[in-house]
């Protein structure tokens, strides 16, 4: 399976040390923005983004040009997400995604998008992590983004066992 990633759950991801499960799963491709984005600072995260770049595990793809800047033009979004965006639209892929204004353009171009936090549900229920450690992740998702504190409370329950 391959999914285009955005550089906020792309972060997200390495931060909370899930990025390395999700890279066996699914097939990365992120735009050149988003490379420059996440591989800029002498961090973790950024290291972890570079060596799964170096190993094939992320695909490092460019955007048209064009799509993009009215993307961020219609939607009043930054360049990388913009780049994002352009990709899942030419590839018809899904978007890795936490940021709102992108989250609301995949909305309204019918774009299907997953969150850092759809990413850590999916892995906990397939018994890649135990429970334990799944709630460990979810507060460190919960101290890395801009999460409402009912999307990290329904988290919380799903990740408990209730639905």
């Amino acid at each position: 399976m391959e999914m285009v990633f955005d550089s906020s759950t792309l972060m997200l991801l390495a931060k909370s040390e899930l990025l390395g499960i999700v890279s066996k799963k699914i097939q990365i491709i992120i735009p050149r923005m988003v490379r420059t984005e996440c591989t800029g600072k002498d961090t973790f995260d950024a290291k972890l983004i570079s060596s799964l770049i170096d190993n094939r595990k992320i695909e490092v793809v460019a955007a048209n040009k064009e799509a993009v800047n009215a993307l961020c033009r219609d939607f009043r979004i930054h360049v990388g997400e913009a780049e994002s965006l352009a990709c899942a639209l030419k590839r018809k892929l899904s978007l890795a995604v936490d940021d709102l204004p992108t989250i609301k353009a995949c909305k309204i171009l019918n774009i299907q998008f997953a969150t850092a936090i759809h990413f850590l549900i999916n892995i906990a229920e397939k018994g890649l992590i135990s429970k334990e450690m799944a709630l460990a992740k979810l507060e460190k998702l919960s101290l890395y983004g801009r999460y409402n504190k009912r999307i990290i409370d329904d988290a919380e329950k799903r990740l408990k066992g209730g639905k």
